[in-house]
C-alpha cells in the first residue's frame, strides 16, 4: 500500500542501505607453522631426555653466553624454538595462537614472519647483554608481538576510534602483568625487555599503516605499507641489535 502525503508535507528520507567495508585479510598460516614446528621440536627434546638423559637440542641451540662469545652465533635465534617444561611451550604456544593469528592476517605472512624473527633475535640480544643465565624459549618473540599490538593499535587509532584506545590498554596491562611475573627467579625478564623493544622498533616503521579507500557504499581498507618497510625494518633492528651485540663479543665495552 502507498503512503498519501498532502501537499505541503516532505516525505521521510529513504533509508540508505548499510556501507560496505572490505578488508583484505591473510590467513595466519605462519602462526600455526611455527607452532607446528616448535611443537615438533619440544617432543625431540622430551625424547632426548629419555634416550640420552640429556636435552641434546637445548644444549645446541640455548642462549649460553660463553658459547656464543666463541662464535655460535645462532644461538641469538634458536632459544626461540626451544623450552624448559610443557607448561612453558604450553603458555608460549597459547598466548602465540591468541597475538599471533589476529596480528599475521593483519600484517600478511611476510611481515609477520620478519616480526618473529627479529624480535626473538632482540630478546637474546638484550639477555646477552644482561643475563650471565643460560635462556630459552619463545616468550622474547612472543614480547615482540605485544609491542607490536602496541603500536599497530596507537597508529592506527583514528580508523578504530575508541574500539583502538579500550584494546590498547588491555595490551599494556598484559605485558605490565607479565613484566610483573618476570621478576620471579628463573624467568629471563631481560629477553623480554628485548623482543618488546624489537617489536616496538619494527612496527613503528613496517606495520600495516589503514586507510579507508572508496565512496559511499563501498569502501576498502588499504594498507599504505609494504614489503619495501618490512625490509628496511628488519635489516634496521638487526643492524642495531648485532651492533650491540658485537660490542660485548668484541670487547668494545
Amino acid at each position: 500500500m502507498s503512503e498519501i502525503y498532502q501537499p505541503g508535507e516532505t516525505p521521510p528520507p529513504a533509508a540508505l542501505p548499510a556501507p560496505t567495508i572490505i578488508e583484505h585479510l591473510s590467513t595466519p598460516v605462519a602462526t600455526y607453522i611455527i607452532m607446528v614446528v616448535t611443537g615438533i621440536i619440544y617432543i625431540l627434546q622430551f625424547l632426548s631426555e629419555i634416550v640420552f638423559s640429556s636435552d641434546i637440542p637445548a644444549l645446541l641451540g640455548m642462549k649460553v653466553n660463553e658459547w656464543i662469545i666463541d662464535g655460535q652465533f645462532w644461538r641469538f635465534f634458536t632459544p626461540m624454538l626451544l623450552h624448559g617444561s610443557i607448561l612453558h611451550i604450553g603458555f608460549n604456544m597459547y598466548a602465540l595462537l591468541r597475538i599471533g593469528q589476529g596480528l599475521e592476517r593483519r600484517f600478511g605472512t611476510f611481515t609477520f614472519v620478519t616480526l618473529y624473527i627479529v624480535s626473538g633475535f632482540s630478546g637474546n640480544v638484550l639477555s646477552f647483554l644482561f643475563s650471565l643465565n643460560p635462556s630459552l624459549g619463545a616468550s622474547t618473540a612472543i614480547f615482540g608481538l605485544l609491542g607490536a599490538e602496541m603500536v599497530f593499535l596507537f597508529q592506527n587509532r583514528e580508523l578504530f576510534g575508541k574500539q583502538a584506545s579500550g584494546a590498547l590498554q588491555n595490551v599494556l596491562s598484559v605485558a605490565v602483568i607479565n613484566f610483573i611475573i618476570g621478576m620471579s627467579p628463573g624467568i629471563d625478564n631481560w629477553g623480554h625487555l628485548g623482543g618488546l623493544l624489537g617489536g616496538l622498533l619494527f612496527t613503528w616503521i613496517a606495520g600495516p599503516k589503514l586507510t579507508m579507500e572508496g565512496a559511499y557504499p563501498r569502501f576498502e581498507i588499504v594498507n599504505e605499507r609494504g614489503s619495501a618497510q618490512t625490509l628496511t625494518a628488519g635489516v634496521l633492528v638487526l643492524i642495531i641489535f648485532s651492533a650491540a651485540a658485537a660490542g660485548r663479543i668484541f670487547g668494545t665495552y
